[in-house]
């Protein structure tokens, strides 16, 4: 699937979840897919809970979070002695 597909599965909704990005018709955030995959899980942990998500989808939050991360520009600190 293309990138435009993929991110087209992500939305923003002020009155959803508080406008965070949320994967098109449900309340999960690209946020919370994104720490249940940090802390462990796999893709298809995460299919089996969430029964109504695809393969896709997932792969939507990693694109989304990749791309929001292109657009940032990262300063480095000073360090300390």
């Amino acid at each position: 699937m293309d990138r435009s597909r993929l991110l087209d599965r992500i939305v923003l909704d002020p009155r959803i979840m508080v406008g965070k990005p949320i994967i098109k018709g449900t309340r999960l955030t690209v946020q919370h897919i994104l720490n249940l995959l940090a802390h462990g899980a796999t893709m298809e942990d995460i299919l089996k809970e969430y029964g109504g998500l695809k393969k896709e989808d997932i792969q939507a939050c990693l694109l989304y979070a990749s791309a929001t991360l292109e657009d940032t520009t990262f300063m480095p600190l000073e360090e300390t002695a």
